[in-house]
């Protein structure tokens, strides 16, 4: 007898050593997990955006293609927001989606995707329905080759759900080697290098393709053998460059003269692994500064179709590190001192702290608690947009794989990639502890994530700093000069409740004490903890 077509796909699956399914199932989606195999691990999310924010998380932690199952066109909408989020991540997804069945997609039943290849255009590297149901294994093997190619990103299949149970044509599914590295062009790599030596005042600019490639000791190597200042690129969501090394400078701003303005005095920049440059919100002037030459090397072809300024060169971000290092000469001093930037990376400088003492934390006081009383290898995943001066002041990523936040700025993905982070954690066997420092406002984006944490017994600590208002839109009402803004405060928000209502442990904190101890207990614990803070509103400068 013949396997079928889940048969096959699920043994190509054990071959490309993707055993964990993250997802919420729906009725076209049961027919590929029914008799759901005992070597497979399946996460349940409950809701879709969460699945696909789990599974990142998870793909970024082990560095592996992750799987998502979500239910056809209403639970891809529901996912777009965090797939969006994966293709800035560049993170390897392949999102999978149920279909009615064939022999009803040509009227449309209820719940059908209609346009399966365009839904979730352009946030996905490819996009495919197979066209029979025989070709549902190779599919998944191209999708597989694309997630991984360079530059990764999640990638999307819809199977209607008749087609698992149909007889496959092969007994094995072709399996294929991936590259996932693309290298120089060894003359335009001695060119940049030329350059670099030929420059009086360079700069370097770290992205976080650098990270994602496991290149902070090739980053410091070259930045310590040319002596000369190291920026992380505008709104990184991974670092490369520990902040407290003598050569970082700081994170550049993401608005356009605010950024040239940091620029002036060097004569060349070399942007390393990430775009040029990501720009957020409007402020015009002059890309770089009159008498600076930009240099960019990713190994995205559209990052540099798109740069408005520079020369480019395509190839891996540590490939072009670790051959610039060979080919540049050591400098003896640098060109001219380095003044760090208080906020680290931070794409904004820290709202004033208050002189007196109040009776409410400050973001400030809160974080450096937080940092204290944390172990330190604790990896930190953030999303608390009006505080990140506060928290990068006071909490300084030094050791590679411990932050993590968005590339896109899209709410709702960092509380789900903890659960996939601290899985991965768990499975590496490295089981470092994690904690999510997550705005009260940006909870609400994903909240359900936290009932998946729960059911997972993941020991995460999500701190969330409770200030009754969305203060970074009160900073762009002061920016953009719009006054008078509804719906920018969120009173009313029970934090412990909600928690303790997904299955967490939860508890209030309002002094530093309490915080320690709740942090104390926490970090004990096997399952997740919430941790509700008030602090004092605050209205970050943006700029």
């Amino acid at each position: 007898m013949k396997k079928t077509i889940r048969q096959v796909t699920f043994d190509l699956l054990r071959e490309l050593d993707i055993t964990t399914i993250f997802g919420n199932p729906g009725s076209t989606e049961e027919t590929f997990l029914k008799d759901f195999p005992s070597d497979f691990r399946y996460i349940q999310t409950l809701q879709e955006a969460s699945a696909v924010a789990a599974a990142d998380g998870y793909a970024q932690a082990t560095r592996k293609v992750a799987l998502v199952n979500v239910h056809t066109s209403a639970g891809l909408s529901n996912a777009m927001s965090n797939i969006l989020t994966a293709y800035m991540n560049r993170t390897p997804l392949i999102v999978t989606a149920g279909n009615q069945t064939r022999e009803m997609l040509l009227m449309e039943p209820w719940l059908t995707n209609i346009e399966p290849e365009t839904l979730p255009k352009p946030w996905v590297k490819w996009s495919y329905q197979p066209a029979r149901a025989e070709d549902v294994p190779a599919a998944f093997m191209r999708a597989y080759a694309m997630a991984l190619q360079p530059p990764a990103g999640p990638v999307f299949l819809s199977i209607p759900l008749d087609d698992w149970d149909k007889a496959a044509l092969e007994e094995h599914a072709v399996v294929r080697s991936i590259p996932q590295r693309i290298g120089y062009d060894p003359v335009r790599l001695e060119e940049f290098a030329d350059a670099i030596m030929a420059a009086k005042n360079p700069v370097l600019i770290y992205g976080s393709a650098i990270a994602r490639g496991q290149g902070w000791d090739a980053g410091i190597k070259l930045a310590e053998k040319l002596n000369i200042p190291v920026w992380a690129a505008p709104a990184s969501e991974r670092p490369a460059f520990p902040e407290t090394h003598p050569l970082y400078a700081g994170g550049l701003p993401f608005a356009i003269k605010p950024l040239s303005e940091k620029l002036q005095g060097h004569d060349l920049a070399v942007v390393i692994g990430a775009p040029v440059f990501r720009y957020y919100p409007y402020v015009s002037g002059h890309y770089i500064p009159e008498g600076l030459r930009l240099l960019h090397i990713t190994d995205d072809p559209i990052e540099i179709g798109r740069a408005p300024v520079g020369d480019s060169l395509l190839s891996d971000a540590v490939l072009a590190i670790e051959g610039l290092t060979e080919l540049v000469s050591p400098r003896t001093a640098p060109s001219q001192t380095i003044i760090k930037q208080t906020h680290n990376m931070a794409p904004h400088p820290a709202a004033v702290e208050p002189e007196t003492q109040q009776s409410v934390l400050s973001a400030a006081a809160l974080f450096r608690t937080l940092r204290a009383v944390s172990p330190k290898e604790t990896i930190l995943v953030e999303e608390s947009p009006s505080n990140l001066g506060e928290l990068h002041r006071e909490w300084p990523i030094e050791t590679p794989d411990s932050f993590y936040t968005f590339a896109s700025g899209s709410l709702g993905w960092n509380l789900p990639a903890s659960v996939g982070i601290a899985l991965g954690e768990k499975d590496s066997g490295r089981n470092r502890p994690v904690m999510a420092i997550i705005g009260d406002g940006s909870m609400q984006y994903s909240i359900q994530g936290l009932w998946s944490a729960a059911q997972q017994q993941l020991p995460i600590i999500f701190v969330i700093p409770k200030n009754d208002e969305y203060a970074i839109l009160k900073s762009f009402s002061v920016l953009e000069q719009t006054p008078g803004v509804p719906g920018l405060d969120i009173p009313g928000l029970d934090i412990v409740s909600l928690a303790k209502g997904y299955g967490c442990s939860a508890v209030r904190a309002e002094t530093i004490e309490q915080v320690k101890a709740a942090c104390e207990d926490a970090f004990k614990r096997q399952g997740p903890t919430v941790i509700e803070v008030p602090i004092l509103p605050s209205i970050p400068p943006l700029i």
